[in-house]
């Protein structure tokens, strides 16, 4: 081999290996694009990052040892198998290994069992899900793998084996899209650059890039990034999430009503401590249940489909999203003995509640509207977890009074007594404002009324809060009652005012008159403190939603020490001798308005026709749904797609690949598979094609025998063609195939378009010579001092 030879041989070594790494590169930064989806999901930036860099690195590298011989196949799967089930545990299971760098026994079977439980848990969990417990491993399964096969093809020396490795990409993105969460990661963003960069890696991979051009290709990517962009702000966007269909939320139907048990408390445990608090603030609520859809006989949950602020109970990650401002705190929980409820304990909004036993986090379930919890497994003696979370800002007195009420949809309260409407309207309907309202209904009742749980030794005082009873409390003989009653009649009569209530039952540390006290908290050991809730501190309380405050606590029960005897005069206020007030301004038209699900407690007519009207929407809603997407429609549609653009490659393969002599016979090649797909039977030399083709097409013959006459001359001359005049006779090509085209009737020309029998024609590296030499020679002048 000759010294040139040999510089050439380097040259085109080093211009590979150049091309090579910028493949592997732009395969990289696709895959991290994919994973974005997932960044939202895991919560953690910082974490994601390390987990989806390290095992797209090590896809490609495994991959790139593939190009030595010695290192191919058996090396790559040993490889693949080490970086999957120790290397990737070592990284997402780090706290388990030994000095950060030695996998454990358990890092090793936490990884195993992680390697395919971590897809589970990503959809199980709601976002944010941390992570712990091998979360990680999902990112690192989808990186490694789909990496690894999308760079094997890009590594072939085939480049047109590089459009497989488009599938690993979409595979990904497909993927990490059906993990993540509805909103996802600048999900338009993300996939306009990604398919933008694909497009352009491939073009450039193939050798289809025109560079002289790259202003309008910029201006062109541009213009699509900017439609596809505003296409997907102006169109409304509903991302199918696995999570939705994988594990449904906790119906709240499903548990009785926290309130009705409240008593029991009382009666069973009024001096047992039931629950120890260490670090919470002091004065601080704890609250079990939070209860907004009144059925005529008990307060009960809704679900986000009945009431804008009550979402469903989820489970939940390491992390909590919440948006509350106020006093951040951690606070641990101990279970005593007699708070055996499936409502778990919470003060404030949380940001995280980690439990002791890990296998507790499989029965927790929590609602970020309304910062409650249900544990289904049910707490027991001796369970600990820690919360940590923020003690929402209480607004002051001057600025609750100031306040509006806010204005959201709620389950209609049923059955409401007579009796809470119109005293509600005689203390409260002419106040300016929604607070001013609540204030007033809160210190009436906690004015008037008395006080009594109604247990041995007290005074009679029936339980209960439904609509009987809160008719006999405030129309009765005798206003007595404890929190349950209060609380429940408070909320009635907030909603008669169009106020958004709900009632919420909890601990509270009370003093001997039931008033909120700091003093019932103790600091031990310097900064620590705290509180022993006994049975005697489970109550009720009332929280109404303020424009600008969200929901504020009211305590509209009697001071506890406010006990009535026979002597006094424990009868409610009357209405009608009160000073009635004007019309309450404030009503809700979503109240009124609100249609009750299905899973709602109706009676009575709306009962019977609501669910087979239901039965019907929900069947044409199914109907519908499969008619669109499972028809086979789709499928015949989108073969007829992969032929189109199928048909379009190979063309633009012919129009720029090859010599300019190839490029011309290709060109010729082009006319004869078009007529070959319009049922033109195309054989012999050129010229006998041509004649053909104008017989049977209509087609101008002269136009033919021209393009025949350059095609056999740029094949049999033997003279140089230039790059310019194949490109003007692609032009002419062209413009004959779009005449052709369009002289073919509509069935005829569909059918054109979708035939494969020019695929054979087309596919062709090198364009099939006719069997005759048919082209003009062409006469030169000779040169000086010969004769012709």
């Amino acid at each position: 081999m000759t010294r040139g030879g040999i510089r050439h041989g380097l040259q085109g070594a080093q211009k590979a290996s150049v091309k090579y790494g910028i493949s592997l590169a732009v395969i990289m930064l696709l895959m991290l694009l994919a994973q974005a989806n997932l960044i939202d999901v895991y919560g953690a930036p910082a974490q994601w990052a390390a987990a989806a860099l390290l095992s797209t690195l090590c896809g490609v590298l495994i991959a790139l040892a593939g190009t030595q011989p010695a290192l191919r196949l058996w090396w790559q799967i040993v490889w693949l198998v080490i970086a999957q089930f120790i290397l990737g545990p070592i990284i997402t299971l780090n706290s388990t290994t030994i000095a950060h760098i030695i996998p454990s026994l358990t890092t090793l079977s936490r990884g195993w069992e992680m390697t395919f439980g971590s897809f589970k848990y990503l959809i199980s969990i709601e976002p944010p899900i941390g992570v712990a417990d091998g979360s990680l491993m999902a990112i690192w399964t989808i990186g490694l793998w789909l990496t690894f096969f999308a760079s094997i093809f890009t590594l072939n020396i085939n480049a047109w084996l590089s459009l497989l490795s488009a599938l690993p990409l979409m595979a990904a993105m497909t993927i990490c899209a059906l993990l993540g969460t509805h909103t996802g990661w600048h999900r338009a963003i993300s996939g306009i650059v990604f398919a933008i960069l694909l497009i352009v890696w491939l073009s450039w991979r193939l050798g289809l890039m025109e560079w002289g051009r790259w202003i309008s290709a910029s201006i062109i990517l541009l213009l699509a990034a900017a439609l596809a962009f505003a296409g997907t702000t102006a169109v409304p966007q509903n991302r199918m999430v696995l999570r939705d269909f994988y594990d449904p939320p906790i119906s709240p139907y499903d548990y009785t009503s926290p309130l009705s048990g409240m008593r029991s408390y009382v009666k069973n445990h009024k001096n047992d401590v039931l629950l120890t608090v260490t670090n919470l603030p002091a004065g601080t609520p704890v609250r079990l249940a939070v209860m907004d859809r009144f059925d005529g006989s008990v307060w009960n949950l809704s679900d986000s489909a009945e009431a804008s602020d009550s979402s469903n109970y989820r489970r939940v990650g390491t992390s909590i999203v919440t948006d509350e401002q106020g006093k951040r705190f951690t606070a641990k929980f101990t279970v005593h003995e007699g708070l055996t409820d499936t409502w778990l304990p919470l003060a404030g909004a949380a940001s995280s509640v980690r439990f002791a036993n890990q296998h507790d986090a499989d029965t927790f379930y929590y609602n970020s509207d309304t910062d409650s919890a249900i544990f289904s497994s049910g707490t027991r003696k001796g369970m600990t977890y820690t919360e940590s979370g923020i003690i929402p800002t209480i607004p002051s007195k001057q600025e609750i009074e100031k306040a509006d009420s806010a204005r959201i949809s709620q389950p209609r309260a049923e059955e409401v007594p007579d009796s809470a409407s119109k005293l509600a309207t005689s203390i409260a309907g002419g106040q300016a404002s929604g607070g001013a309202a609540a204030e007033t209904l809160a210190t009436t009742l906690k004015d008037s009324g008395w006080f009594s749980h109604g247990l041995q030794g007290d005074y009679p005082s029936e339980a209960g809060h439904g609509n009987y009873r809160i008719n006999k409390l405030l129309s009765g003989t005798a206003m007595v009652g404890d929190s349950e009653q209060y609380a429940s009649a408070m909320a009635l009569m907030a909603r008669e005012l169009g106020l958004p209530s709900r009632v919420v039952m909890g601990f509270l540390p009370k003093d001997k008159d039931g008033s909120i006290s700091e003093a019932r908290t103790q600091t031990v050991s310097g900064h620590t403190t705290t509180i022993d809730f006994t049975g005697n501190d489970v109550t009720a309380w009332v929280e109404i939603k303020l424009r600008g405050y969200g929901w504020v606590a009211f305590y509209p029960t009697p001071k506890e020490t406010k006990v009535p005897d026979d002597n006094q005069n424990l009868t409610p206020p009357n209405p009608q001798t009160l000073v009635r007030q004007p019309p309450v301004p404030l009503t809700d038209p979503l109240r009124d308005q609100a249609q009750a699900t299905g899973q709602s407690s109706l009676s009575g007519a709306d009962a019977d026709d609501q669910p087979t009207s239901l039965f019907w929407l929900r069947f044409w809603r199914t109907t519908r749904a499969v008619a669109l997407y499972g028809s086979p429609l789709w499928t015949i549609l989108m073969i007829c797609a992969l032929i189109i653009a199928g048909k379009a490659v190979l063309l633009a393969r012919a129009r720029r690949h090859g010599s300019p002599q190839t490029r011309v016979a290709s060109g010729w090649n082009a006319i004869c598979a078009l007529a070959a797909e319009s049922g033109v039977t195309v054989q012999g030399t050129r010229r006998d094609q041509a004649d053909d083709i104008a017989r049977q097409l209509n087609a101008s013959e002269e136009i033919l025998h021209q393009l025949c006459r350059e095609a056999d001359y740029a094949a049999f001359s033997g003279n140089a063609v230039q790059s310019e005049q194949a490109s003007r006779y692609w032009v002419q090509v062209d413009a004959l195939r779009a005449t052709m085209l369009h002289s073919l009737p509509r069935v005829r020309r569909l059918q054109a378009r979708l035939s494969l029998a020019s695929v054979r024609i087309l596919a062709h590296k090198r364009p099939t010579k006719p069997q005759a030499k048919s082209f003009i020679l062409i006469s030169r002048r000779p040169s000086k001092g010969k004769t012709s």
